[in-house]
């Protein structure tokens, strides 16, 4: 009787072990969190070698994340530049790793063809991918292929608030110190800034750009927004639900005509559209230049490069964000949903493994994992919030993706947990930084799907278009094209002829055809 009553207890043991194993923490059968009960597992995965540190096969974060999944990762590393060339190699020929990250159109255009796996047939084993898509609509939107399809999990880069950003006016304060220099609140003011700095420092060109034309922080870019409203030259009006084109505003012409005094009055470097961005560092450094638009995060990082290169008194401090009279003062914030995301390969050979280990780097612990670490390792809770570690200073990303592989390009999916948590420790100054520009920051625009006909249209027509661009208003502003109104009027007519109206109703077509009229 006892040996038929043990015999009993331990068949019942045994079973609740059974049912523990392909049970998930959610209640889902063989769930991502069934750790070491699953078969070890290898899955290749496409990266590069950032300049902080070289991919290692021995980071902890994967260790643990192994021990979690029984998933090892085989790591196929190139170079920074040759990633987007080996990428669209491996799509092209339908060889990609099983885990990559394709820009978020390439996963939806190249999905449908077999290349990568639709998660959406297994979403039913995969709670946290649900959970992503249905939180954020955008990243289910851009992830989505002409079948109907879900092709790849977007980064997440932005505050959801919407208060997230990256650009500040920055200024010597060092000389704004020295000579009793209030920073600028408007366009007026911030002339007469400029040419207070020009008179105290006769041998400077007061405001210079890292980039001269191009990107966020390019001055073409930064003096259209103030003038006019709009960032770049197609985007988004922050007042309202449509794209517009910067030069068809009335103000465009206004922001040649005030970049051609600042030009012809020496308070623009006169190499401006020359510049490289070390160069424009060397000067920006050495004091030949004291204005710029750039990386708020830039701050501490060139303070000290101007100490170790011999200037001991050197300081820099936000300027406010400003516009020209009737013109919404504003700084998109970081989009929520990236350009890029994480796809897998549709001939991977375990594919529902390979969903649940997606599956769980998407989740709570797989997310704190890639994104900030281990506790007590990479970062520390102060007031319930995680905190990256002290001693990692102002640049924790550093030692992070060198030493524990964490907020690595590629490998992380959730960078707006990475900077909110590296803003949490930041410095006094740079935290107040921040609140000056609370006020000025409203969300980004949403990305748009575009058909393939939209995309053939964009490539034949939006990089001329912007050469052309480029080129003559480096004319306006350098005065080799006088700004009449003549020569204004037959410019808006050569962007005509160059499909600016083409663009701007297919931008608007996409926009309306992905989010509806809201």
């Amino acid at each position: 009787m006892r040996k038929r009553m043990m015999a009993i207890m331990l068949a019942a043991v045994m079973l609740g072990v059974s049912t523990a194993g392909c049970s998930g923490k959610d209640g889902t059968q063989g769930g991502a969190n069934e750790g070491g009960s699953q078969k070890p597992i290898t899955f290749s995965w496409l990266v590069y070698d950032r300049t902080e540190g070289k991919v290692k096969d021995d980071w902890e974060i994967f260790k643990q994340i192994e021990a979690k999944t029984g998933v090892k990762v085989n790591w196929q590393v190139v170079s920074q530049e040759g990633l987007t060339e080996k990428r669209q190699i491996m799509i092209a020929t339908n060889t990609v790793t099983d885990f990559s990250q394709p820009t978020n159109q390439e996963a939806r255009e190249n999905g449908p063809e077999k290349v990568f796996l639709n998660l959406k047939d297994y979403l039913y084993i995969a709670p946290n991918l649900k959970k992503l898509y249905d939180t954020y609509p955008e990243a289910k939107a851009v992830a989505t292929g002409a079948d109907g399809g879900i092709y790849d999990v977007p980064v997440l880069e932005g505050d959801p608030a919407g208060k997230g950003f990256n650009y500040i006016w920055m200024a010597r304060k060092d000389l704004m110190d020295k000579y009793n220099l209030k920073a600028p609140t408007n366009l007026n003011e911030f002339y007469q800034f400029l040419k207070d700095l020009k008179a105290k420092e006769p041998d400077s060109f007061p405001l210079s750009f890292n980039t001269p034309v191009t990107g966020d922080t390019g001055m073409y870019t930064v003096f259209g927004k103030i003038f006019t409203g709009i960032t770049g030259f197609f985007n988004q009006s922050p007042t309202g639900d449509k794209y517009e084109f910067a030069p068809y505003n009335s103000g465009y012409k206004d922001a040649l005509v005030f970049m051609n005094k600042l030009y012809t009055e020496q308070l623009l470097d006169p190499e401006f559209y020359l510049l490289t961005p070390d160069q424009w560092e060397e000067r920006f450094l050495k004091g030949k230049s004291s204005v710029t638009y750039f990386w708020k995060a830039e701050v501490n990082p060139m303070i000290d490069k101007a100490k170790q290169a011999g200037i001991p008194d050197y300081n820099l401090d936000a300027l406010p964000e400003f516009a020209a009279d009737g013109i919404k003062n504003y700084q998109f914030s970081r989009p929520v949903v990236g350009s890029a995301g994480r796809a897998i390969s549709a001939k991977v050979k375990d594919k529902e493994r390979a969903v649940k280990f997606l599956d769980y780097l998407v989740s709570e612990e797989g997310t704190k994992f890639l994104s900030i670490g281990i506790e007590g390792k990479t970062y520390m809770l102060e007031n319930g919030e995680p905190v990256f570690m002290k001693e990692f200073g102002a640049s924790p990303y550093v030692p992070l993706r060198r030493d524990f592989g964490v907020w690595y390009d590629n490998i992380s999916l959730n960078n707006a947990l990475a900077r909110a948590t590296w803003e949490r420790g930041l410095d006094d100054k740079s935290k107040g930084i921040n609140q000056s520009y609370e006020n000025f920051i409203i969300p980004a625009p949403k990305a748009i799907v575009k058909t393939t006909e939209e995309l053939d249209l964009e490539k034949s027509k939006l990089t001329p278009l912007t050469k052309f661009l480029e080129q003559k208003i480096t004319e306006f502003v350098t005065g080799k094209m006088p700004i009449t109104d003549a020569n204004y009027q037959q410019f808006l007519d050569q962007l005509k002829k160059l499909g600016a109206d083409e663009l701007l109703d297919m931008y608007n077509t996409a926009y309306k055809r992905t989010y509806g009229n809201k």
